[in-house]
């Protein structure tokens, strides 16, 4: 590792000959302003949403290495239909990496950096697959004494997601939610939050293993998509919890759609009048997450009550305001070993993120396959 003033950081690039590149570059530190701090960065989780930067739209089967062990580069073809999507990127060598943890070793003028000097802190705002990180003293979060950077990297993206559904359930005034793509890392906080706070979970699975995960750490409804009495089993719950609004990992086929209809149909089950119009109760689905990338079918036997829309993070915490942001946050601060804990599978330097049979795992977005990044871990050591 460098002294500071220069350090490794991964760089993803879409050349306009269709051509995704993954390397590391030596970069310099930028010096921290008054209000900004630098951090060595020790844990970086590779996320879901950090691979729409990481690989693009990119064919990773068509995935080469080349370069050398302390510099490895990966390229591969980005599908000629792919690329008008990847327009605002093209020729941008761009960092990737929303969220990360490690120690803050220079701080800026005011005391609001200087505070931070030689604390662990958890971070937010990109550039984090890297060996150092300045940004705002703001967007650090000091980790409580004895968290180590590695369990403290994680507790942004999903903890505030999962907190970010149900204080959306409670906005718009439904009681229970639905959850699919349920027994993720994010899916076992979700079910964590609502045991502790009483609300109705439907987990949505797509196997008997995920569904294993769910029931160990209590979750009460599970059902599994790959079985034939899936809508059967969805509408039961429905009816158990009254859940009215679903969040969507998946996006594509006929998932939302089939949500919707069974929320209906569990809804006319306890009607006390019959509406041509079907039920007045409203039944909404906010897709989230893009693990299917067909379009959205919607067969229509759910009455006039509903909507599908996107749902965000980050537009929805602008939306709520700094005051309720600040109390999330303090949540999962307090909570980071318990409810919001993140589990690895893997740990992986900087270089050993550009190896292809890592790449081959992480980029499969497989339940209960997350790579943690080290920039201080030399690659090809044991951890």
């Amino acid at each position: 590792m460098s002294d500071g003033k220069t350090g490794l950081q991964l760089r993803s690039l879409i050349k306009s000959s269709g051509e995704l590149e993954i390397s590391l570059l030596e970069v310099p530190t930028p010096e921290p302003a008054d209000d900004e701090v630098v951090v060595r960065i020790e844990a970086a989780p590779i996320n879901p949403s950090d691979l729409g930067l990481l690989v693009g739209a990119a064919d990773m089967s068509t995935a080469k290495a080349s370069g050398t062990k302390e510099a490895p580069i990966i390229t591969a073809k980005v599908p000629d239909g792919a690329m008008r999507a990847m327009g605002a990127r093209i020729d941008q060598s761009l960092p990737v990496g929303n969220e990360g943890a490690g120690v803050v070793i220079k701080t800026g003028s005011s005391e609001a950096a200087k505070a931070l000097m030689g604390k662990t802190v958890a971070m937010i705002g990109g550039a984090m697959y890297a060996q150092y990180r300045t940004l705002k003293a703001r967007d650090c979060q000091v980790l409580p004494e004895g968290t180590s950077a590695a369990e403290g990297a994680s507790w942004f993206v999903n903890p505030l997601t999962a907190l970010g559904m149900t204080e959306t359930m409670r906005r718009e005034g439904h009681k229970a939610l639905v959850h699919t793509a349920a027994a993720s890392n994010l899916g076992q906080m979700l079910n964590k939050i609502c045991i502790k706070d009483g609300i109705p979970l439907v987990n949505i699975v797509r196997s008997k293993e995920q569904a294993e995960i769910l029931h160990k750490i209590g979750a009460k409804y599970v059902v599994d998509y790959s079985v034939p009495s899936f809508l059967d089993d969805l509408t039961n719950a429905l009816v158990e919890t009254g859940a009215t609004i679903a969040f969507d990992a998946i996006g594509g086929g006929r998932l939302a759609g089939d949500i919707l209809n069974c929320m209906e149909i569990a809804i006319n089950k306890t009607a006390k009048e019959y509406s041509r119009y079907g039920s007045s109760v409203h039944k909404q689905v906010y897709v989230y997450g893009g693990l299917d990338v067909r379009p959205i079918e919607l067969p229509r036997g759910f009455g006039m009550a509903w909507g599908v829309g996107g749902w965000l993070l980050t537009p929805f915490l602008q939306k709520i305001g700094p005051a309720d942001v600040g109390r999330l946050r303090q949540r999962v601060v307090s909570e980071l070993k318990t409810t919001f804990a993140s589990h690895y599978t893997k740990v992986v330097s900087l270089q050993e993120t550009l190896d292809p049979a890592n790449i081959a795992v992480y980029a499969k977005r497989a339940t209960g396959e997350k790579f943690l990044i080290n920039p201080k871990k030399i690659p090809h050591q044991p951890k």
